[in-house]
């Protein structure tokens, strides 16, 4: 894997409201958004930057200042749904390479589009 890009020092991860793309930030004008896998069947996380995968992530780097746990803002319901409709058809692991998974062991055929757009609060 190439190694993963350098988040911007003036942006900032925040909270998407779903579970499928759990946190998104907007650095120079793109959207970086992270997957949420169905780990361990898939690694962790999937980076994408304006809906291009750049790689798997299963800890992501500190300088990213992104904790567990930690609150994050959250996204304006316009820039949710920027992020979504920018993600459509990419919540199952695969999804980007056209692949998406569809073992019976992992829940990815859960995660339609429809899926994505729920908002969960409880994350």
């Amino acid at each position: 894997m190439t190694p993963l890009p350098a988040l911007p020092p003036q942006a900032a991860w925040h909270d998407t409201g779903t579970n499928v793309f759990r946190w998104a930030a907007r650095a120079d004008g793109r959207w970086w958004a992270l997957r949420l896998n169905d780990f361990p069947e898939h690694p962790l996380h999937t980076l994408f930057i304006d809906a291009q995968v750049v790689g798997d992530i299963d800890d992501v780097p500190d300088t990213w200042r992104l904790r567990p746990g930690a609150a994050l803002p959250a996204l304006t319901a316009s820039e949710r749904a920027e992020v979504l409709a920018l993600m459509t058809g990419l919540g199952s692991y695969g999804a980007e390479a056209g692949t998406p998974c569809t073992g019976d062991w992992c829940t990815c055929t859960l995660l339609t589009d429809e899926y994505a757009a729920r908002l969960d609060r409880t994350a």
